[in-house]
């Protein structure tokens, strides 16, 4: 009997020190010899999905090694990125085909994925930010694919890469995004899905009847109630000669009603019984009118132009300004409209942009009107520009300062008043009468923030979220205006979030926390709260804070140096909120790209 020769022992055959020769079928010949390398990878994603997206998700507002956390979580996002790719690049064991080729198919589909997902997704700084977030996804996707086909032959494994790497691209293009908020969120919905602002256009049939059956409003008269335009009538944010209740849970804020509004940042203007607003309707800028006892609309002011920017979305950003009956508003495209008050007839109406020969900035024009004497003045990008109340006529320009997204400020300094506009070059101070400059000061940025007075006079200035506040001494002396740095104190560091002073101290915005900081020196005195980047306005009499965070919630914080006290809170209002709010009276008016509504508050007594 002849035995077929075989000089491989078998499973069955197999000497008592030799193990089965296992299953290669499904592996290449290197993996048979040295399986694919996975722990790093695995270690360097989990760590990326717990301090990209976790803990941001878990404490938004948290502070870690003094830093936010959501700058903890893009640095540490970064650092475990670089890991998996050195790890795919060198230590995974892959074939070097599918370690370069994966490298250059991501690549390749991150350009074509930037080129077809939704405007929103693609335009502005969304377009970089993009990336911040689909580089992270896919380098989880690719740790993920590694560790499900470690023991796939090669077709099988190199068609899931790219399966892998096409889907996750895919996904960008399904979804569009209402913007991000400053701890990064992102406001997401599948792409085909309506915005706020079209449902809104779909409802323009009952509003107009709406606007018909409300009689065109008187003109304005000033009552003890008014808040003429941005932050009030001095432009601090503060209320002067108003208490109200601070116990919201035994006298909480009466909802007098919640209205649907198109998007834009405008804050309000309150006078004679009616708001005025600005927002967008689909093609159109609209500066508003509304009764502000029920919400309803009274008159509507439209111009054929729309403002866009992906990251904060579309609409004008300015707050209209009140003066004798007009109302001045300002667009994000430069259109200055000066309005009657009671009709919302023309009075006349310019282009600052085209007038100063200035350049829309990234988040388009958003200073507010400055009525002075006969001339109202408006910032264009940094370039200040007056004209003639009654006709329109320009009056003068400016000295050019570069990109500004804050508004013109009067204040009178060594008995001289004059207008102060900070732009990218720092702060400048010119004559209201004829625009000449007075005086400058050098620091680089780019401001949004109000510049403010400390009790003596001085100036405190704010030129970007990370400059920290500066305290200026302007004077003139016999050799004409110079100005003296007396502190920087990176303590407080607003970036859109105007502060409010009081008795010695500012109260503001540092990252997401509310602090306080003594003007004397510029140090800390307290930081609490947890508000994202919110606003304040301060009632003087009473030492509160009303601060509205930007997740849409009202609290109250007590205005004093010894320590951080939140006396109530509370939301009023959904979604991301980084319009400023109004006290006009007892009337609380909240708002951001969504809704409005309007809370009457407890009056105190005293």
């Amino acid at each position: 009997m002849s035995i077929p020769y075989n000089d491989q022992p078998t499973a069955q055959t197999a000497k008592p020190d030799q193990h089965p020769t296992p299953n290669t079928q499904h592996l290449t010949p290197n993996a048979a010899r040295k399986p694919l390398r996975i722990w790093p990878g695995v270690v360097a994603a989990v760590l990326l999905v717990l301090f990209r997206f976790v803990v941001p998700a878990i404490a938004p507002n948290a502070e870690i090694f003094g830093m936010p956390v959501i700058l903890v979580g893009l640095l540490a996002a970064l650092v475990c990125i670089l890991a998996i790719a050195l790890w795919w690049l060198f230590f995974s064991r892959l074939t070097w085909i599918e370690r370069l080729g994966g490298i250059a198919l991501i690549i390749f589909t991150l350009w074509v994925t930037y080129r077809i997902v939704h405007e929103s997704i693609r335009g502005g700084s969304m377009g970089y930010l993009m990336f911040v977030l689909a580089i992270p996804i896919l380098g989880i996707a690719l740790v993920a694919w590694a560790v499900f086909i470690r023991r796939f032959s090669h077709w099988p494994r190199r068609t899931s890469l790219v399966i892998t790497i096409l889907a996750v691209c895919a996904a960008f293009t399904l979804i569009r995004t209402g913007g991000l908020s400053t701890t990064f969120d992102n406001d997401f919905h599948w792409r085909w899905s309506k915005t706020h602002e079209e449902k809104l256009l779909a409802q323009s049939g009952e509003e107009a009847t709406q606007l018909a059956a409300v009689a065109p409003a008187p003109p304005a008269t000033k009552t003890g109630t008014d808040w003429p335009g941005f932050r009030g009538a001095q432009r601090d944010g503060i209320v002067r000669g108003s208490q109200i209740k601070t116990d919201w849970s035994s006298s909480p804020p009466v909802e007098l009603w919640r209205q649907p509004i198109g998007p834009g940042w405008s804050s309000f203007a309150v006078q004679g019984g009616r708001l005025f607003t600005q927002e967008q309707r689909g093609a159109d800028e609209i500066v508003s009118c509304y009764d502000l006892s029920t919400g309803k609309p009274v008159w509507k002011h439209r111009d054929a132009t729309r403002f866009y920017e992906s990251n904060a979305g579309p609409g004008p950003r300015a707050t209209p300004t009140l003066s004798n009956g007009r109302v001045y508003s300002l667009g994000a495209t430069g259109i200055l409209n000066v309005l009657d008050a009671g009709t919302g007839a023309v009075v006349w109406s310019r282009n600052a942009v085209t007038d100063t020969g200035a350049k829309i900035p990234h988040w388009g024009i958003a200073g507010s009107p400055l009525v002075v004497g006969d001339t109202v003045i408006v910032a264009a990008a940094g370039k200040l520009a007056a004209y003639d109340l009654a006709t329109g006529k320009p009056r003068w320009t400016g000295p050019t300062g570069g990109m500004s997204y804050s508004s013109p400020q009067l204040v009178t300094i060594g008995g001289v008043p004059q207008v102060v506009l900070l732009s990218a070059t720092g702060a400048t101070g010119v004559s209201s009468a004829d625009g000449a400059k007075l005086w400058e000061h050098a620091w680089e940025g780019i401001p949004i923030v109000q510049p403010n007075l400390a009790d003596n006079g001085d100036l405190l200035i704010a030129v970007s979220e990370s400059s920290g506040t500066r305290r200026l001494t302007v004077a003139q002396g016999a050799n004409g205006w110079t100005t003296e740095e007396r502190w920087t104190s990176e303590e407080l560091n607003p970036y859109f979030n105007d502060f409010v002073v009081l008795d010695g101290h500012a109260f503001g915005f540092n990252g997401n926390s509310l602090v306080s900081i003594d003007l004397a020196d510029g140090k800390r005195k307290w930081k609490g709260g947890g508000y994202g980047n919110g606003q304040v306005v301060l009632l003087a009499d009473q030492k509160v804070l009303v601060v509205l965070s930007e997740q849409g919630e009202l609290a109250l914080v007590r205005a004093t140096p010894d320590q951080f006290t939140e006396l109530a809170r509370f939301q009023a209002i959904k979604g991301k909120t980084w319009n400023h709010p109004v006290l006009a009276g007892d009337v609380l008016l909240v708002r951001n790209a969504e809704e409005m509504v309007a809370f009457r508050l407890a009056q105190a007594s005293g």
